[in-house]
């Protein structure tokens, strides 16, 4: 099937040949119909297979021009990069239309985006609180909103935005089209399509876990963080093909590591990203990456999902992620649009569990590499590495207690209480002396 072959209007059909798309992706061309025919639709896709055109096509399509240019659409997605991404992607395919597309998203001024969309706008990107507070301060009319895309639901869900989603869905119509993409089914996603959604029409393009065709995965045994470095540096300097390499690792500080380590031998062809980075940061970097600029970018899990690069010729774990499905996201950043990429794992012992959970989702055994002989295995572990369990455990010495007795002393007798009554005769025998009873009894004096 080609796109010409979908019931799509010259618009659409001139930016994807400008853009050189031909053929559409399954993923596309099984949601096309369902979408057009207003279905609510859960599009379960990986990385990289053109999830984001999946729903751009049919909406544009859809369109029909108004005077009034007012949001009728809603694309909810995680971070600010994908903001940006996918405001992008719809601006090239809408372009010979007279849609307009606003993205929000914040840490920038609210007003200024508010004031954009009042201006005129038929969609809005945005992250979920940022919609949220346009909503409420007037700029967007939830009533008007007739389609919600929730894009990467499933990563909306692991950032802990299931309330603010929550909180948007009950603002808007009841009587709406939604649509919602996700690379993984996870439970809470479950709980949200039964609590808020009916008879949503589930599309899979494959199962979850599926290895991505044309990637290449090997991995290295690599006992620690310096040989896993020693290794990457070996890599990057011997072989000419790793041009454009990505590397990832579980958070920010490990990123910040990664990215000192690799400096002072790789100098400005390395750069990092992560959270902690300001926005106009990230997208720099981002740009810079991307045109070549520099040639390795380190980057956290966060990012997995924000970037949309051409042409990675490499995926770097540096470290293994304990989410099997954080695995196949990170590389799909490799092999994408019918390209081949590789996949390299440093898998150190303590990852190794981590490491069959995704050899287990895949139903994949990856190809392990020999171990260069010129690269240093090194013995200097970091805090976190070093194991506790054998170390030996110092007794301190209590200090001594002199002996101070028993806990109470006896009572002076006159301090006692006894039950014992004490007759009028016994205080009077007590007072008198022996002779009292007797002389009493006779009556003398």
């Amino acid at each position: 099937m080609k796109f010409t072959d979908l019931n799509l209007n010259n618009p659409l059909l001139n930016a994807l040949d400008d853009l050189g798309f031909v053929i559409p992706t399954p993923i596309q061309s099984k949601c096309y119909s369902p979408i057009m025919a207003g279905r609510d639709v859960l599009g379960i896709a990986q990385t990289g297979t053109g999830k984001t055109f999946a729903y751009l096509i049919p909406i544009i399509r859809l369109w029909q021009f108004s005077k009034k240019k007012v949001p009728t659409v809603l694309v909810i997605v995680p971070t600010r990069e994908l903001v940006v991404q996918v405001t992008e992607e719809f601006q090239s395919l809408a372009k010979y239309t007279g849609m307009i597309a606003v993205g929000t998203y914040g840490g920038t001024n609210i007003k200024t985006q508010a004031a954009e969309i009042v201006q005129g706008a038929d969609v809005v990107v945005g992250t979920p609180e940022r919609v949220n507070d346009l909503i409420l301060n007037g700029a967007i009319n939830p009533r008007q909103i007739k389609k919600i895309v929730i894009d990467e639901v499933d990563h909306l869900m692991k950032l802990g935005f299931r309330t603010s989603l929550k909180n948007l869905l009950d603002l808007l119509p009841e009587r709406k089209q939604t649509l919602m993409f996700t690379a993984t089914i996870t439970e809470d996603i479950e709980d949200l399509i039964e609590q808020d959604f009916h008879l949503i029409e589930k599309i899979e393009d494959a199962p979850t876990g599926t290895p991505l065709e044309g990637i290449s995965q090997f991995y290295y045994e690599a006992p620690n963080f310096h040989s896993k470095k020693n290794l990457l540096e070996h890599l990057l300097l011997n072989h000419a093909e790793m041009n454009k390499v990505l590397v990832f690792a579980g958070d920010k500080r490990m990123a910040d590591r990664i990215h000192a380590s690799l400096s002072s031998q790789f100098d400005d062809q390395v750069a990092v990203i992560h959270g902690n980075k300001s926005s106009n940061r990230r997208f720099r970097t981002v740009d810079e990456f991307e045109n070549g600029e520099c040639r390795i970018l380190v980057a956290s899990d966060l990012m997995a999902r924000g970037m949309d690069i051409s042409d990675v010729s490499h995926v770097v774990n540096f470290t293994i992620p304990d989410v099997p499905e954080d695995y196949i996201h990170r590389i799909g950043r490799t092999g994408r649009a019918e390209k081949s990429g590789v996949a390299i794992s440093l898998l150190s012992e303590a990852e190794l569990e981590s490491f069959q959970n995704i050899e287990s989702l895949m139903n994949l055994q990856m190809t392990k590499l020999g171990w260069p002989e010129d690269v240093e295995i090194s013995k200097v572990l970091l805090p976190e590495e070093e194991d506790r369990s054998g170390m030996k455990i110092i007794k301190v010495r209590q200090p001594k207690v002199a002996d101070k007795g028993a806990a109470f002393h006896e009572k002076l007798d006159k301090n006692k209480k006894t039950n014992n009554k004490v007759t009028r005769a016994d205080k009077m025998k007590l007072k008198y002396g022996k002779n009292y009873e007797s002389g009493h009894g006779s009556g003398s004096r």
